[in-house]
């Protein structure tokens, strides 16, 4: 008898953020789709800690945090920004170990890696080598969103086929592959389409009406990188739908100094706000969104219907939110802005342009990754029956 042949699975599920918080969210959203579907699930998280994440229903491992140490994640801090040295780094590796070999577990999702998180190494490997020895040795997966940041430096693609094809069982490509796929921004694709299974989106069910009401709802996902497209849309509310309410949420990760400058400066028709845990149903009730284009912001706004402005995060090279932006202003479900030049001009010729429009149509898009995902492991447990 396998593992998997228990009625209560045990995954083990491991995600870094490391600037904003998407991967944490959409990973706690999956999480708890498969602890619903009857699997015990282990969720360690090593970023700064985020109220509401991974969630309650869920077994959750805090590392000692580590955080971006900039824009283009080329290095590694701790939680006070001192970069992570190799006795930091050394105990958090043990305690993912130990973490690892107490949790049993029959499957193990990695988040992200081998297609990025590469600055992760000094821990995954030897998780990997772990799972490798272990018996009997669980299932291992790779989860990973629709659209992938794409690698300029030589290499780096064929060592992620090569980590695949020697250690993954799956990749679990969050997406609907009628809306982007896999190889359209990871060319060796072909290598390893034996592995892959699209779950469609990861996205949330309708959620409720909102018990409260902004016209224009501003977001900056962490609030790290956000300040700039939160400044440009005070500054737009201040010349432009003043009778209308307006609700500006910069994210946890913005500097203190920033976003007491932000409360000030807002006119009487503007509220700001770290975070809103009802974001959602604010999106339902709202006429406009202006975010950047993370995946979990983009699922939000599907499932809701609501207009939208996308000013893509680009910052260290980033690629991955200005696919996705360009996609949907295709298909006529937002109109996009860079990150680049944004001036308070540009974003009240777009505010105006998109009031104009009606509300998009329901995409024909599959927004049901996080509970496909979850049917994928009870497949497993079923096929080891």
């Amino acid at each position: 008898m396998t593992a998997l042949q228990t009625s209560s699975p045990r995954v083990f599920f491991y995600v870094q953020h490391l600037l904003g918080i998407g991967h944490l969210a959409r990973a706690s959203r999956i999480a708890s789709a498969m602890a619903r579907d009857g699997c015990q699930v282990t969720v360690v998280t090593g970023g700064l800690p985020v109220s509401g994440f991974p969630g309650p229903d869920v077994t959750s491992v805090t590392l000692p945090p580590v955080v971006a140490s900039s824009a283009g994640f080329s290095g590694l801090a701790d939680q006070a920004g001192e970069a992570a040295g190799e006795e930091f780094l050394s105990a958090r590796r043990d305690l993912l170990l130990e973490a690892f070999r107490a949790a049993e577990p029959d499957v193990v999702i990695i988040e992200a890696f081998p297609f990025g998180r590469r600055q992760m190494r000094f821990e995954l490997l030897p998780l990997l080598d772990a799972i490798a020895k272990a018996d009997p040795r669980p299932k291992l997966f790779t989860s990973v969103r629709d659209i992938l940041q794409q690698q300029k430096k030589p290499g780096r693609d064929e060592e992620t086929v090569k980590l695949l094809r020697e250690h993954f069982d799956g990749v679990l490509v969050h997406g609907d592959p009628g809306f982007v796929r896999l190889e359209e921004t990871f060319p060796l694709t072909a290598a390893i389409s034996d592995k892959i299974t699209y779950t469609g989106i990861v996205a949330p069910p309708l959620p409720p009406e909102p018990v409260e009401v902004f016209d224009i709802v501003v977001s900056a996902g962490g609030g790290a990188v956000g300040r700039d497209l939160i400044r440009a849309s005070l500054e737009a509310a201040s010349r432009i739908a003043t009778d209308r309410r307006w609700l500006l949420v910069t994210g946890p990760n913005l500097p203190e100094q920033d976003f007491a400058g932000l409360a000030t400066d807002a006119p009487g028709n503007v509220t700001v706000v770290r975070f809103r845990k009802d974001f959602p149903s604010l999106l339902r009730g709202a006429e406009l969104s202006i975010s950047q284009a993370g995946y979990n912001t983009v699922g939000d706004l599907l499932v809701t219907g609501c207009r939208s402005i996308l000013v893509p995060f680009t910052a260290g090279g980033e690629t991955e939110q200005s696919v996705r932006a360009e996609r949907l202003e295709k298909l006529g479900l937002a109109l996009a802005l860079p990150e680049a030049g944004l001036t308070t001009d540009l974003l009240v010729g777009a505010i105006d342009k998109a009031l104009s429009r009606p509300k998009p149509s329901t995409a024909d898009i599959d927004l049901s990754g996080a509970e496909r995902t979850a049917a994928i492991m009870r497949d497993l447990r079923s096929i080891s029956g």
